[in-house]
């Protein structure tokens, strides 16, 4: 099962990520943008929502629109929640013990691509393609 050291590990590699402590937990941020974070139980999350949150770990992500994050709840709705709060729209929510490492760093990935400015996502596919990392 990920745990946020998972998300760490995959953030870390990220250029101009940085890990801060917020009042709902860890999160992370690109140039000050939030990207992923640890989810909270939050008053103003719906009750069966808020259940889930309070009693397992959940980390939501940033999602190019609202398209995308209904078609993963759609997709997988025991990993992906539907709701949590309309703060940091358009985003994702998903329980972390349903999810594979490897989804956990695409979505990581994805999230931090939304807020990159280019220079910073130019730098991270150079770095990772087979021409750069020789």
């Amino acid at each position: 099962m990920p745990t946020l050291d998972d998300v760490r590990r995959t953030a870390e590699r990220l250029p101009g990520s940085e890990e801060r402590a917020t009042t709902g937990g860890a999160a992370w941020f690109v140039r000050g943008k939030l990207y992923a974070w640890e989810c909270h139980p939050w008053p103003s999350i719906p009750d069966d929502v808020r259940a889930i949150v309070a009693s397992e770990l959940v980390v939501a992500v940033k999602v190019a629109d609202a398209v995308d994050a209904l078609a993963l709840a759609e997709m997988d709705p025991d990993v992906f929640l539907r709701t949590t709060t309309r703060w940091s729209e358009p985003k994702v929510a998903f329980r972390m013990a349903r999810i594979d490492e490897d989804h956990l760093a695409e979505l990581v990935t994805e999230a931090w691509r939304t807020q990159a400015p280019k220079y910073l996502r130019r730098e991270f596919d150079e770095a990772s393609s087979p021409r750069g990392s020789s």
